[in-house]
């Protein structure tokens, strides 16, 4: 978990309030920052405790219309007084629980809601009745501009226009007529311009936070592929190094246990355990190189990486192990760049490493490394296993594996649109590694 993420876990575990994604100027406003802070309060309280707000919605409304109950004349949309003395108390507590009680659904289902209170209100105003509570159909057109289907509101617009109509012009007398139509189909627009306003600043939050979580996700998924790439290049650098460090050791231990058998000396079998050892070493280097190119630790190589000038100490090493090497320059090679001198240095020595591994210390390489232009060049020849000598026995593997090294010199080679050439030499003893590198000038230091 990412040090984001964990901060956010705990200020949420602690019901701290966070700012809304590109909100922060105004959550640090001393009365907008206390305005959204009180919003999300409210917010949490109502995903809570849900039936609290309704039931207040509800209490509201039934507020509202008491007066219409507890006295003998009911009031108009604008106040003015409506007479209902042939109306039952009765019918009149009916129509009020009607317009009431639906609310309770209003964001459950806000369709029907809205179409049970029309509907109560329409028979209503066939009574020539008009309460106060029947603000509960602009409750009920919000809430469905706010939770329902835009079909649905356009359906329960064209209704509110329509009975409005009725209601003004023929069903209640209000006076003015005109004037009434304008004002309540006008608040009934308001309340649904204010349900679609916070509906829509809804929907713009939750894709904003949408966005947010996907910029995460993306930085997550960058940082685990750059932690991959180094795994890889970690992994490369361990076989090229632990590789032909080990592979030296096994060659000089066999070409001593060969000293010691003929010598008829007590530590032939002590070299020839120190040989099979080093062997098993090197396949259990290859599985161990396996898991660290999955690994999730992130390791680095802390020592600076080899150049050109770190080949002569890797010839003496080889030289030492038994292979005569012989090696030409052609060109300034010191003027090459970091990168470009490391991938010299390790296709020599993966080269050289294969060389003893397959052909044994009797064998003879020739490296020549030319500078001419943009190329760099890298060939590496030997002669192979010398006549009459028994072929090296390789360590044997539950699977058929290619080896990390000639992949490690193809990729190294692909990054400077290079060309590689490896196989047998055309005398047919020996083998062939031949490495024609593509160096932009910007890889130069001259």
């Amino acid at each position: 978990m990412s040090a984001e993420r964990a901060a956010a876990a705990a200020d949420t575990a602690r019901g701290a309030a966070l700012p809304p994604p590109g909100f922060d100027a105004d959550w640090a406003h001393p009365v907008l920052g206390h305005m959204w802070r009180g919003q999300q309060d409210r917010q949490r309280l109502d995903r809570r405790h849900p039936w609290l707000f309704d039931t207040a919605v509800v209490l509201a409304v039934v507020l509202i219309g008491l007066p219409d109950l507890l006295s003998g004349v009911s009031h108009g949309p604008f106040g003015e007084a409506v007479r209902r003395n042939e109306v039952p108390d009765g019918l009149l507590y009916l129509f009020t629980a009607g317009l009431v009680v639906p609310l309770w659904w209003r964001r459950r289902a806000p369709a029907v809601t809205f179409f049970v209170i029309a509907s109560v209100s329409l028979v209503q105003w066939s009574f020539g009745v008009w309460q106060q509570a029947g603000v509960s159909t602009l409750v009920a057109l919000y809430s469905l501009a706010l939770h329902g289907s835009l079909r649905a509101l356009g359906w329960a617009a064209a209704v509110t226009v329509a009975e409005t109509t009725v209601a003004v012009c023929f069903l209640v007398d209000i006076g003015n007529p005109v004037r009434g139509l304008f004002f309540l189909l006008g608040t009934a627009t308001a309340a649904v311009a204010v349900g679609l306003t916070l509906r829509i600043r809804r929907m713009y939050l939750a894709a904003l936070e949408d966005r947010a979580q996907r910029l995460e996700v993306e930085r997550d998924q960058r940082v685990r592929l750059t932690a991959a790439a180094e795994r890889a290049r970690v992994a490369r650098e361990m076989h090229d190094i632990v590789g032909h460090n080990l592979s030296v050791m096994v060659t000089v231990a066999d070409g001593a246990a060969t000293l010691a058998a003929n010598r008829n000396e007590q530590s032939t079998e002590a070299l020839r355990v120190l040989g099979d050892t080093g062997r098993q070493a090197m396949s259990e280097l290859r599985r161990m190189l396996g898991v660290l190119r999955e690994e999730q630790d992130d390791e680095r190589l802390l020592g600076p990486q080899p150049g050109i000038r770190d080949l002569d100490a890797l010839l003496a090493r080889v030289r030492a192990a038994g292979v005569a090497v012989t090696y030409r320059t052609v060109g300034d090679l010191d003027g090459l760049g970091d990168g470009v001198q490391l991938t010299v240095y390790r296709v020599v020595q993966e080269s050289l490493t294969n060389a003893l591994k397959h052909a044994g210390t009797g064998t003879s390489a020739d490296v020549t490394l030319a500078a001419e232009g943009s190329e760099v060049r890298i060939r590496v020849t030997d002669t192979g296993i010398p006549p009459g000598a028994l072929p090296r026995a390789e360590p044997t593997t539950e699977e058929d594996d290619p080896g990390h090294g000639l992949v490690g010199i193809r990729q190294r080679a692909a990054m400077y649109g290079g060309t590689v050439t490896m196989g047998p030499r055309d005398t047919g003893h020996g083998w062939l590694v031949d490495v024609v590198l593509d160096v932009p000038p910007g890889e130069r230091l001259s």
